[in-house]
């Protein structure tokens, strides 16, 4: 792995910004919430299997593999810089990697497959359950009530991943 994949950063200009994208626009393509993705691996491995371009969206630089199907995008350091820039690229044929429900949301709107790292597909029908119970339980963390968080990622979570993102992009493929 190396750090000489694609960049843009704060002051990227238009040809670095999410319209650019890697691909045509009509080719299918993957985003990846990156700051907190721990299946970056895993969709590098399927991404190859595939032929699709990633674009790795993260707040700071680090290490991704030199291959010409994968492009690091560092965003500003500003509070949501990351999620509006791929919410901005989502397209009907992306697929989107995120923890984050409120990115998932964003994203589902404009049309792309959202997938967290678990496996579990966000859909429009079952999304704003999703933002609900996320407000209650951040609520919950607040007054003290709640404690802890989600289980913590496993191996079958890992392998639900993979085939949820092999499949979804074998639907994009159609």
């Amino acid at each position: 792995m190396s750090d000489n994949a694609a960049t843009s950063g704060p002051a990227s200009g238009p040809a670095s910004g999410p319209a650019s994208g890697l691909a045509g626009p009509s080719a299918p393509r993957i985003l990846v919430d990156a700051d907190a993705c721990p299946v970056k691996e895993e969709v590098y491995k399927v991404a190859f299997r595939h032929a699709v371009p990633v674009a790795v969206v993260s707040n700071s630089p680090f290490r991704v593999p030199v291959h010409p199907l994968i492009s690091r995008v560092v965003v500003a350091d500003s509070f949501d810089a990351a999620d509006d820039w791929i919410a901005e690229a989502a397209t009907p044929r992306c697929v989107v990697i995120t923890a984050d429900i409120l990115l998932a949301e964003r994203c589902l709107k404009r049309g792309a497959a959202v997938l967290a790292h678990t496996g579990r597909r966000f859909t429009l029908n079952s999304i704003g359950g999703q933002i609900a119970t996320r407000a209650i339980m951040a609520d919950l963390r607040a007054g003290g009530d709640a404690v802890g968080g989600p289980a913590p990622f496993s191996k079958t979570d890992r392998s639900r991943f993979l085939s949820a993102l092999d499949e979804a992009l074998v639907r994009l493929g159609r």
